[in-house]
């Protein structure tokens, strides 16, 4: 029986009248009742055009015999929320999203949901709500926006942060100006892989989006077309009894992972795929991410690490390329099921690569290793995270001296004042999930160093993330974190950090005994949190090596 088979009975009169009271009629009620999660508000470009991919869901769902019956839930912009205090509510917002979701699809006993999203947190966020449910579920997002172009080259994000800094520094306003109004040219996640693309991707290698969707550009017809496909497959999941539970399984993380590698993904896929696993009751140790890392080769490489964008991506084949590629080498499991009901070899053995620049050959990789990379030892006993494919190699030895920040905002200050020298490793802690609290990007930091020409001399270390914007020696998820009272905590100016990309180390040269000195005087920072989210977050969340998620 379906859930909402329950209004039908008589005693629900006050239930249906109260449906009635929303406009429904009685037919509409005799239907499968199908939940659409909207994550559409006027404020985050990535967003501003759900409304319309949620109609087409409708629309879809309609057709295929079903009642459609949308509902909204809050979306940060990672972009808008960035370098300021803003961006602490970001990572928190994931969980309260899942919330919101599993709340309104129990509370009024919904038969499935179609969750129409997006952007950085709210994919995550969709997927732990998935987890918890045990009706059908299917994601559909809103697509990647077209790259802009400026100068006579494509340009994203990625090179707005960039360029801004030396502009700023030149006080050329106008052509700022023009460079703003220039790069994100309208509505979709942000043209590079960056996390919003990226965890995209990965809901459609997981298989909980239809084959080929996640990288349809935001603008295109076919992004319609696919909503309508995702509202009529939902209803055909009721009568096959097709949940997130048969789906979200080990074998579809390790998928993820795969592709995470293949294409050289947000280091934030990390953090949301272990708070995933964390959800779903799975251990996944970060020493997974980088065995696969070490199997599977980089072979797209899209902004910030190269030249291509997610469009690019699409034309040359999309994620049924990607994952044609890897299912070749036996780098997936074939088996694992999918929204449609078939496993992902049906869905991909007839999937082709349409260009060989964009997706190339598991021989021929950008580079032999995966995308992302884990790094252990003296400074990150419980792990860390490197997008090493957007390092250039001779960086993935570095040595340098400390300078140590305790929050993102004095690092930044120092590196746009000159103070930062060639040889530095810039140490931002206290800005991991507790300590921040909320686990700030360092897209702001980042982009300054790239900018005032440090990238090739300069290494950042952070408890803290970064965006999937961010390019170089950037090191992030220190765990634990200093507010957990982790060896970060107890990095002086001056100390030597070694980065050991191709060993996967990071070490802090200090010996023991004076670390242990250093514990004895340690008081951790305290940073006064009125009540509400971020105080309540600081006190549950888990250590980015467990995803940031809040333990329950």
């Amino acid at each position: 029986m379906r859930r909402s088979e329950i209004f039908l009975r008589p005693e629900y009169a006050p239930h249906r009248a109260l449906w009635k009271a929303s406009g429904l009629i009685e037919e509409e009620l005799k239907r499968p009742l199908i939940g659409i999660a909207n994550a559409w508000n006027e404020i985050v470009p990535g967003h501003v055009h759900l409304d319309k991919v949620a109609e087409a869901v409708k629309a879809g769902v309609r057709m295929a015999g079903g009642t459609p019956l949308e509902f909204g839930t809050i979306a940060v912009c990672d972009g808008i929320a960035m370098g300021h205090e803003g961006m602490r509510y970001s990572l928190p917002s994931r969980e309260v999203i899942a919330d919101t979701v599993e709340i309104m699809v129990e509370a009024h006993r919904l038969d499935a949901v179609v969750m129409v999203t997006n952007c950085d947190k709210i994919t995550p966020g969709f997927l732990l709500a998935a987890a918890r449910l045990e009706v059908p579920v299917i994601l559909i997002n809103g697509g990647p926006m077209m790259p802009g172009s400026y100068d006579h080259q494509r340009i994203d994000f990625k090179d707005l942060m960039e360029r801004m800094n030396v502009l700023i520094k030149e006080g050329r306003t106008e052509e700022l100006k023009k460079l703003e109004e220039s790069a994100l040219p309208g509505p979709g996640s942000c043209a590079g892989l960056f996390t919003a693309n990226t965890m995209n991707m990965l809901s459609e290698a997981m298989g909980m989006m239809l084959p080929g969707a996640s990288t349809v550009p935001a603008t295109e017809a076919r992004r319609i077309w696919y909503a309508k496909w995702t509202g009529m497959r939902i209803v055909k999941m009721i009568e096959e009894g097709l949940t997130p539970d048969k789906i979200l399984t080990r074998k579809a993380l390790e998928n993820a992972i795969a592709v995470d590698m293949a294409l050289g993904g947000s280091t934030n896929s990390v953090l949301h795929l272990e708070a995933l696993a964390y959800e779903l009751g799975i251990d996944l140790p970060l020493e997974v991410f980088d065995e696969i890392s070490r199997k599977v080769p980089h072979i797209a490489s899209i902004s910030p690490a190269g030249k291509h964008f997610v469009v690019d991506l699409d034309r040359a084949g999309g994620i049924p390329a990607i994952l044609k590629e890897l299912g070749l080498k036996g780098l997936i499991h074939k088996d694992a099921l999918t929204v449609t009901g078939k496993t992902v070899w049906e869905n991909v053995r007839n999937a082709q690569v349409l260009d060989r620049e964009v997706i190339r050959p598991l021989d021929d990789p950008y580079h032999p290793f995966g995308g992302l990379a884990i790094l252990k030892g003296s400074l990150a006993p419980r792990g860390a995270v490197v997008k090493a494919s957007a390092v250039d190699r001779k960086l993935w030895k570095f040595k340098g001296v400390a300078r140590v920040f305790d929050g993102e905002e004095k690092a930044v200050e120092a590196i746009r004042s000159g103070r930062i020298e060639p040889g530095s490793v810039i140490v931002i802690r206290y800005e991991g999930p507790k300590g921040g609290p909320g686990m700030r990007e360092m897209l702001t930091a980042t982009a300054a160093v790239m900018a005032l020409g440090l990238g090739e001399s300069v290494a950042l270390v952070t408890d803290g993330r970064f965006s999937g914007a961010t390019r170089g020696p950037a090191i992030g998820h220190v765990s634990p974190e200093a507010a957990e009272g982790g060896p970060i905590a107890l990095v002086r100016d001056g100390d030597e950090i070694v980065i050991d990309i191709e060993n996967r180390k990071l070490d802090l040269l200090v010996d023991e005994k004076e670390l242990e000195e250093r514990r004895k005087e340690w008081k951790p920072l305290k940073k006064p949190l009125r009540r509400g989210v971020l105080r309540r977050y600081a006190k549950m969340a888990l250590s980015a090596d467990k995803g940031g998620a809040l333990e329950y």
